[in-house]
């Protein structure tokens, strides 16, 4: 049989809230490529559990538990990486959780805590990591360091009754672009993407969303199953991934889409100032010159 290259074969990789769902797999494919895989989830348990899956298997994790929203504890995440393997060579920034209701329904308690762990915990994972790699840069050591984040299709177009997550995730995105231009001079790479799935977090977002992630019963394609995310991130993971930053990419299933959402579009110069009376057959026209917009999921 042809032996499959491995492109993440001793590098040391750091997943946040690998306990189930898409951090899970993520951590059991970065250990079938050859990494060394940090283990992060608020729930003790649970990434001891995933470590204990992947020595079984023959490879090599430790697990990092606890919040990655809080500033010291991320810093212990990123030192736990260095501690047990000696270096870190990459970050995956998953961990994330939801409290779904429309706008004039949030609590001020359901808006802050979604936005904390999805915005401040990419953040404060980034900072601890990007200040570990500017050192090793500064000692003559440039890494080939990667950073993989987690955005959503939901951040980019909007999901009706997702308020607090969409407005997280476009951030996260935004943070993508930011991270990947100020961080390049010392060997950081920067990308994101946005997952479907079949999660905890999808599985509990209603009824007609269970239907659509269920998984086939007839032995087909999975296009849900969190494990076919697994590979592109692995792959941004690695140093064969050099050239390529401040993108964003959308997965589901076989497909891999680039998101190009942060684009100018359309645009018309008077040379002057505009009175507003003028304006509505001019923005109007520029929507007509510009891309169809996509409508936010959930939309009527």
């Amino acid at each position: 049989m042809e032996q499959v290259s491995k492109t993440n074969e001793g590098r040391v990789v750091i997943v946040t809230g690998a306990g189930q769902g898409i951090g899970r797999a993520h951590a059991l494919a970065f250990a079938a490529d050859g990494a060394k895989v940090v283990v992060n989830d608020y729930a003790a348990d649970s990434a001891s559990a995933v470590v204990d899956e992947i020595v079984a298997a023959g490879g090599e994790a430790v697990v990092a538990a606890g919040d990655v929203a809080d500033w010291e504890t991320g810093a212990a995440i990123v030192q736990t990486a260095v501690d047990s393997f000696g270096r870190l060579d990459a970050l995956v920034n998953n961990a994330g959780f939801l409290r779904d209701r429309m706008l004039v329904s949030f609590s001020e308690e359901e808006w802050d805590s979604v936005v904390r762990v999805h915005l401040k915990g990419h953040f404060v994972m980034l900072r601890h990591a990007a200040a570990y790699w500017r050192g090793e840069a500064k000692a003559g050591r440039t890494p080939r360091a990667r950073i993989v984040n987690t955005s959503s299709g939901a951040g980019i177009f909007g999901s009706v009754g997702q308020g607090n997550y969409a407005a997280a995730k476009a951030a996260i995105a935004e943070l993508t672009i930011q991270a990947a231009a100020e961080l390049g001079g010392y060997g950081i790479v920067v990308n994101a993407i946005a997952p479907s799935a079949r999660t905890q977090m999808t599985m509990g977002a209603g009824d007609a969303m269970a239907a659509q992630m269920a998984a086939p019963d007839d032995g087909s394609f999975d296009a849900m199953d969190p494990a076919n995310i697994s590979p592109l991130v692995v792959w941004l993971a690695s140093a064969e991934a050099g050239d390529v930053t401040g993108r964003l990419f959308e997965v589901e299933g076989g497909t891999v889409t680039v998101l190009d959402a942060w684009q100018r579009a359309a645009s018309t110069d008077k040379g002057a100032r505009w009175e507003p009376s003028e304006l509505g057959p001019v923005v109007r026209g520029l929507l007509v010159d510009s891309p169809e917009q996509v409508k936010a999921y959930g939309a009527r």
